[in-house]
């Protein structure tokens, strides 16, 4: 049998007035993102006095009663699965854990089960509330299928919230560890606009009028002049941000098959065969810190990359 919507009512005090209204309603009814009540403003879900209202930038008026209608949610797409899963610290707000190279964080077309979303599901259960209106994980931030790392998932809406938020502001630190071709100077910056590749629609790139994009390297080891170790640390947050940076200034990634290019000359071939056998970016999510969303307490995790870097480099600098 359905669940009738739950039903959340509020009065415009003289001080709101003039808000747009989704903003008001996202001020009082902080459970709710302003996304989401966004998107029942427009299913018309909320009503003012009684008449529904179809406008979320609609200004509010003072003594206006409004009642939004909260859908219970529905059942995410995805079917829970009992995958295994690294998970360095949970509590009933949210779960940090580490992300192996291989495991796609999202269903999507070719990858509809099998997926970290999949795997939380099975583990979370009844815990999970409905972010945006659908009862599954709230995945705040992602890393590519090929990358490794720690990763942070919200099991609620208010702590999916305040977790988005951090990241909004840039106020989640984020370090990574990569392997890189070529010898990049000791320590550097890139503040590049990255947007979709206008000649190739699944890539990101450099482009004029994209959104503005800041990533720190410091390197760690090299090779020779052939590949180094760095550490990167992201300002912002961008889709492939650092694969896209880094192959910019001339060092993609190894094992970065989209960015990337073929391998440089000089190479002996034992390695080059090594490295063409390589299913992941040698890409890892090092260190994860933040303010817990609910108890404001800082957290930070820290997971080191895998063994294979250091045999990577090993390789590369003993020739």
């Amino acid at each position: 049998m359905p669940v009738a919507p739950a039903r959340r009512a509020v009065r415009v005090a003289a001080g709101q007035a003039g808000q747009r209204l989704d903003a008001f309603l996202a001020a009082v009814l902080p459970e709710l993102s302003r996304a989401r009540l966004q998107a029942l403003v427009r299913e018309g879900q909320v009503r003012v006095s009684g008449a529904a209202i179809a406008d979320p930038a609609r200004r509010v008026k003072p003594g206006e009663e409004i009642e939004v209608a909260v859908p219970a949610p529905v059942d995410a797409a995805p079917r829970p699965q009992a995958l295994a899963l690294d998970i360095l610290f949970e509590d009933e707000h949210l779960v940090v854990l580490e992300k192996p190279a291989g495991l796609v964080v999202h269903p999507a077309a070719g990858h509809d089960d099998g997926t970290l979303v999949n795997a939380l599901l099975a583990h979370c259960g009844d815990s999970l509330s409905g972010v945006g209106g659908v009862r599954r994980p709230g995945i705040v931030h992602r890393l590519d299928k090929d990358v490794s790392g720690v990763l942070v998932v919200a099991k609620h809406d208010r702590a999916h919230i305040g977790l988005a938020a951090q990241f909004s502001v840039h106020a989640v630190d984020r370090v990574y560890e990569g392997i890189v071709w070529g010898l990049p100077q000791a320590a550097g910056r890139i503040d590049r606009p990255i947007g979709r590749d206008p000649g190739e629609r699944k890539r990101m790139a450099v482009v004029p009028g994209g959104k503005r994009a800041v990533t720190h390297w410091r390197l760690l080891a090299a090779a020779g002049t052939r590949a180094a170790r760095l550490a990167v640390e992201l300002e912002t947050g961008r889709t492939h941000q650092i694969r896209v940076h880094l192959a910019s200034i001339g060092h993609p990634l190894v094992g970065d098959r989209l960015y990337g290019r073929a391998l440089p000359k000089g190479v002996p071939e034992a390695i080059r065969a090594e490295l063409r056998r390589l299913d992941r970016i040698l890409l890892h999510a090092r260190e994860l810190g933040f303010a817990h969303p609910i108890t404001g307490e800082r957290l930070r995790f820290s997971r080191p990359a895998p063994e294979l870097f250091d045999r990577i480099m090993e390789r590369l600098r003993s020739d």
